[in-house]
């Protein structure tokens, strides 16, 4: 777990390949691949083929965030995704919390996680951030603007990258108040979460913007409602993963620390071919 560690680290020089974040959903109703994965030992056979593909940690979710899901009893989350992650780090693959439940990330940080991925950047719980300082972890800090139940009714923005830039700041402000160390602190723009298409493409389009505000950028694009243009109509979502390595070697060029994704393979592929372009040829 250490290099791990090492890897979700601020300190690397931005033009270095971004980290793979493969996306395990042990849910029942996730708007992507739900009931796939809820057995544990499937789950395990997903996210070791998530890591021979080249995803560096597995982000582990047991609570759906597509729009208009209900919010889930943080004992169900935790029943469902407890004996993947011990499962997994018994495996020694890398793993990261994907809740906005303090309950849930002090159970995962008991057994051994070391990065808590939260969309709610903290506002979901109240305990969150006090949860994160005491445990250490890592924490990934998504920009929120309430529930999934409702999250399409708060897509509304006189200026969407500046009322997210000073959201996220906010969110950081508050961060350290509660002791939360800075080189443990990425940020998530939260493509998707209260956000139309057009709002995420220019949120995209402005990440030097975001990243000038001095921590590592996570981008989770993949396979959301804003790249459905790119695929048949009515397709399945897997038929986004092509749109979704493209955005993620764009990403890559931006600067972008990480990248969320279901399909590690596209993803990596893309980001081989971006780093051959930008290194003049394949090395090694």
């Amino acid at each position: 777990m250490a290099s791990t560690v090492a890897r979700i680290r601020p300190t690397v020089p931005p033009r270095r390949r971004p980290v793979i974040v493969g996306v395990l959903n042990v849910t029942p109703d996730s708007f992507s691949d739900g009931g796939k994965y809820v057995n544990v030992d499937a789950a395990v056979a997903h996210a070791v083929s998530l890591r021979a593909a080249g995803a560096d940690f597995i982000d582990v979710g047991g609570e759906s965030t597509r729009p208009g899901a209900d919010r889930l009893d943080p004992k169900a989350e935790r029943k469902r995704v407890v004996p993947v992650l011990k499962a997994l780090i018994e495996r020694q693959i890398p793993v990261s919390i994907d809740t906005m439940n303090a309950s849930t990330a002090q159970a995962a940080a008991d057994v051994g996680v070391l990065v808590v991925n939260d969309v709610s950047g903290g506002l979901a719980d109240p305990e969150m951030l006090r949860t994160v300082a005491e445990t250490g972890v890592h924490y990934i800090a998504s920009h929120w603007r309430g529930p999934s139940v409702n999250m399409d009714d708060n897509a509304v923005y006189k200026n969407v990258v500046y009322e997210v830039r000073d959201a996220l700041k906010s969110r950081i402000a508050e961060m350290l108040v509660w002791g939360i160390s800075p080189d443990k602190i990425v940020l998530d723009p939260g493509l998707g979460f209260a956000k139309t298409a057009d709002h995420n493409w220019a949120l995209l389009k402005a990440l030097p913007r975001l990243e000038s505000i001095g921590y590592p950028i996570l981008i989770g694009a993949s396979r959301k409602r804003f790249l459905a243009p790119f695929a048949d109509e009515g397709a399945p979502t897997t038929e986004r993963d092509f749109a979704t390595a493209v955005v993620s070697a764009l990403a890559a060029q931006a600067g972008v620390w990480g990248l969320r994704v279901h399909d590690v393979e596209s993803t990596a592929v893309a980001l081989d071919i971006w780093s051959a372009w930008n290194d003049g040829g394949v090395h090694g």
